[in-house]
């Protein structure tokens, strides 16, 4: 039975160390914008690709 206390006990304060970790995720802005990146690896780099065509 002793072993139950233990158990509860860490399970709180890890659920605290969850908690504690996802709002200050927040609060920096982690997931601000989730969808942009992946955007912008498909965007044509069409001005880059034209300056070197005309360098030739």
């Amino acid at each position: 039975m002793d072993i139950i206390y233990l158990l509860v006990s860490i399970a709180v304060v890890f659920i605290l160390l969850v908690i504690t970790v996802f709002f200050w995720a927040i609060r920096n802005g982690q997931f601000d914008d989730l969808e942009g990146p992946a955007y912008r690896i498909l965007k044509d780099d069409d001005d880059i690709s034209g300056k070197n065509n005309q360098d030739k």
